[in-house]
């Protein structure tokens, strides 16, 4: 089989995290700006090679002075480094799962990484475009990739957690 190429459909994807607030809650956010692809030789995507990139200035946790502190030196910095990135290779673990094996990259910090990916199927979309979906999950400890901020309540509380939760809704179409 000929190499064929997939990217990502942004409307029909979502690229999330989650994060502890205080020990007692979880906040969500989303880039809502990103791209990817996946190049595979094969029909059932064992082996394929994955690109991905979300830009850090279009976070977006529904609170505006939270995102610009998230934007800040104290976290993403991005105006210094407007990306985080993955390059990597799937393998087939089941019939419906994957492991996402390669590195990530956030801020200036590179580390292997490991996503569990759940394949959801195969469809063939109103205007012909041959469509796969899939979740993909992780966690990461932010403090290793610089992202070190830290703060402690009164009560003795930590405000923002260090693992993070990382969670795609990735839909690729077939170019």
């Amino acid at each position: 089989m000929a190499a064929s190429t997939w990217v990502i459909d942004p409307t029909h994807s979502e690229i999330q995290f989650k994060v502890k607030h205080l020990v007692i809650s979880t906040v969500t956010g989303s880039f809502k700006s990103f791209e990817g692809s996946v190049t595979t030789e094969s029909e059932d995507f064992d082996g394929a090679t994955v690109s991905f990139s979300a830009d850090t200035t279009s976070i977006d946790t529904n609170q505006a002075q939270r995102d610009e502190h998230l934007k800040s030196a104290d976290f993403f910095e991005t105006e210094k480094y407007p990306t985080i990135s993955f390059t990597g290779n799937l393998a087939k673990k089941g019939s419906d799962s994957y492991t996402l094996k390669g590195d990530l990259t956030v801020k200036d910090v590179t580390k292997p990484f490991e996503f569990a990916v759940e394949y959801g199927g195969n469809m063939t979309d109103f205007y012909g475009n041959n469509k796969s979906g899939f979740e993909i999950s992780g966690k990461i400890n932010r403090k290793e990739f610089g992202l070190t901020w830290g703060a402690v309540t009164e009560a003795g509380g930590v405000v923002v957690g260090d693992d993070v939760k990382l969670i795609a809704n990735v839909q690729v179409v077939k170019q």
